[in-house]
């Protein structure tokens, strides 16, 4: 056998530099889906907070841009397609490195598989309002199908493609509730002004904590775009910038629909099924608008199954790249320049997944509260390792560290708080045992972790030290 005969295929790469700014801020808003988190979050907070409920978005936003400082000091300084997995190695070292990747894989997974509920439940409202009576569980199950399919092949596409598709769709999505909320504020007139809100009247402190748990839920995801070093134009300017502006601007959108909601609806907040159908009725809607609002929040929930399977693809990349997964994960498409296998496994889960909860009588909306809590346990264990290696990270390399540990610090007390809330008090069937599903899922990844540090400790020396430059490929 000849020497080239021996040699492995030359892999095609991920295609670089084609992301813009704006592309890069789409991945990032897409990802959080902050318009489906707008119709539902700020009821959820009311329950608890009640006038204290902007307060607790806000403190939930700067909970986050505190996660993204601590992301950002890598990225202006670390381009790679494996995202905290690859900033985690660079203070905690392998084996934090690992340990972020897999929580990472599963917080994209299971933000995603989750939104495919939701993607599905408004969907077949959006039909039934249409005339087309699908809500039965075959009905579901073909839109699971249906949609999980489009959202796979959108990945595969290209990245470009994905991204424009989940950035038309969130803007869509976000134009549509943003001229209910406003035309909202105009039609209550004088009402529209409520001083309570600044002043908190009868906000109680443990229900404004409580709220920013769910807050802090409403943003994850937001840092994915720290995934697309290789594909991103000027990506040690650019990743920063989307990270942070994004997270901000998606503050500012959840404040103001909080606060309009709340102005609108009062005390009804907390009793309606479906916050903005109810602003929509309250104020004399058109009805041809119904199906263009639940359109919107349906586009939203299809973008935010498209955006987390790109972050899913490209982490497994680079982790084929080094030998942590087969290699044969780390190869793209040879025209697409996309992480097809990964994504060719990713996808179909998330679609069996939905459909298996769906035979077993299981609502859309349902799975959407499940699978998305077993994904933020992921997320915030990535967060907190990723603020913790940044510590180390700056210290080590002389860098300013005063900024960097103060955000560390609420960073990481945050993610303790949320992950501690989720699980006390006990909450009801099935919630109380997710997150043991997600422990014992960490555990089995682990098995592979010590079984590379026994077998091929080459590999371990690789992890997370694949940039940007190394990436070779066509693309």
């Amino acid at each position: 056998m000849s020497t080239t005969e021996r040699q492995a295929p030359v892999d095609a790469g991920l295609r670089q530099g084609v992301m813009s700014g704006a592309e890069l801020s789409a991945q990032a808003i897409a990802n959080i889906a902050p318009s489906a988190v707008m119709a539902f979050t700020a009821a959820g907070i009311f329950v608890g907070a009640g006038n204290g409920t902007m307060l607790s978005l806000l403190l939930a936003t700067i909970v986050i841009l505190c996660v993204g400082w601590c992301v950002a000091v890598f990225a202006k300084k670390n381009a790679s397609a494996g995202s905290l997995y690859t900033y985690v190695s660079k203070g905690l070292g392998p084996t934090g490195a690992y340990i972020a990747g897999v929580a990472l894989i599963i917080g994209c997974w299971g933000i995603a598989a989750g939104s495919l509920g939701g993607a599905i439940s408004y969907t077949s409202d959006l039909l039934t309002l249409l005339g087309i009576p699908a809500g039965n569980v075959i009905w579901l199950i073909a839109l699971a199908i249906t949609i999980g399919g489009l959202a796979t092949f959108f990945t595969i596409r290209g990245i470009r493609v994905s991204a424009r598709v989940s950035l038309v769709l969130e803007l869509v999505s976000l134009a549509i509730i943003l001229v209910l909320l406003v035309i909202a504020l105009i039609a209550v007139g004088p009402n529209a002004w409520d001083p309570a809100q600044f002043k908190m009247t009868g906000a109680p402190f443990q229900g404004v904590a409580a709220g920013m748990v769910l807050g802090i839920l409403g943003f994850v995801g937001f840092s994915s775009a720290d995934a697309l070093g290789r594909e991103a134009k000027n990506p040690y300017t650019a990743i920063p910038r989307a990270i942070m502006w994004s997270a901000a601007g998606v503050g500012v959108l959840y404040i103001f629909a909080a606060y309009t909601q709340i102005a609108v609806l009062g005390a009804e907040l907390g009793e309606v099924a479906s916050p903005l159908q109810a602003i929509s009725d309250k104020i004399g809607m058109p009805t041809w608008f119904t199906p263009l609002l639940v359109f919107g929040v349906a586009a939203s929930f299809f973008a935010v199954v498209v955006a987390p399977l790109n972050v899913v693809g490209r982490i497994v990349y680079v982790m084929g790249k080094e030998g942590v997964v087969p290699e044969r994960f780390g190869r793209t498409h040879d025209t697409h320049l996309t992480p097809h296998r990964v994504l060719l496994i990713a996808g179909p889960a998330a679609i069996i997944l939905d459909i298996i909860l769906l035979a077993f009588g299981v609502h859309p909306m349902d799975i959407v509260v499940w699978v998305d809590t077993y994904g933020t346990y992921g997320y915030m264990v990535a967060y907190a390792l990723v603020a913790i290696a940044c510590v180390v990270y700056v210290r080590r390399e002389k860098m300013r560290s005063a900024l960097v540990t103060v955000c560390a610090t609420v960073a990481v007390v945050a993610m303790a708080y949320v992950f501690f809330a989720n699980v006390w008090p006990v909450p009801a069937f099935p919630l109380n045992v997710i997150p043991y599903l997600f422990l014992l899922t960490m555990i089995l990844a682990l098995t592979r972790f010590v079984y590379l540090k026994q077998k091929r400790p080459d590999v371990i020396a690789r992890i997370g030290n694949t940039d940007t430059d190394m990436l070779d490929g066509v693309g």
